[in-house]
């Protein structure tokens, strides 16, 4: 197994574990839970692949990864009772799947022979588009737009430092180490320590 097919493996187990507790949080059954699961588990990588133009798209090419969500599923179905605070654990979840899925989305662009910029847009929307996806058919105000919150921001933080580590020659897995350790700490510091940036407050008009 490659790294970055090991990253993917692990972006969608756990990204299908937030999903599936957002079904939980909507009492749906085993059905709306494997459909959460595996929409948010595969959306990101999804689009990261139609846009690099990979073919075909890694799900479809190895359906082993809607086995590993659908698992996923099952045991949050089983198991989610038992947890005291399921928004807490779907929050740091959430944050462990967008650093990882950061470093794949990334890496694999760069793997690829793309420019910085395009490795840092395809590690964003690998990191953040299967859990809008999650949050935007669940009703629920998305992650990654909550007021004030770091959430791109860190999938941005993380995707440059892939780049950069590309930079100055470091392997592909230190690049990957260092970029998922970026992703992590700072959104992991937006929600532990409350790190924010800036927000727009409009101001009343001049007269």
């Amino acid at each position: 197994m490659t790294l970055f097919a090991f990253l993917d493996y692990a972006s969608v187990l756990v990204f299908a574990l937030t999903g599936s507790l957002v079904a939980s949080r909507a009492q749906l059954d085993i059905v709306g839970f494997c459909f959460f699961a595996i929409l948010t588990a595969v959306g990101g990588g999804t689009l990261r692949d139609v846009l690099l133009d990979r073919n075909p798209v890694f799900w479809i090419e190895n359906p082993s990864y809607l086995g590993v969500a659908s698992a996923a599923a099952l045991l949050v179905f089983v198991t989610a009772h038992r947890l005291e605070s399921r928004y807490a654990v779907l929050l740091w979840l959430d944050a462990f799947a967008l650093a990882v899925a950061v470093a794949a989305g990334s890496g694999i662009a760069l793997a690829l022979g793309h420019s910085a910029p395009v490795v840092m847009v395809m590690g964003i929307i690998t990191g953040c588009m299967g859990g809008l996806m999650r949050d935007v058919v669940s009703n629920e105000v998305p992650l990654v737009l909550k007021q004030g919150e770091l959430y791109v921001t860190c999938a941005l933080g993380g995707s440059a430092a892939t780049a950069l580590a590309s930079h100055f020659d470091l392997s592909p897995s230190l690049g990957a180490t260092i970029c998922a350790a970026v992703t992590f700490t700072l959104r992991a510091g937006s929600l532990y320590f409350g790190w924010r940036l800036p927000v727009y407050k409009s101001r009343p008009p001049r007269v």
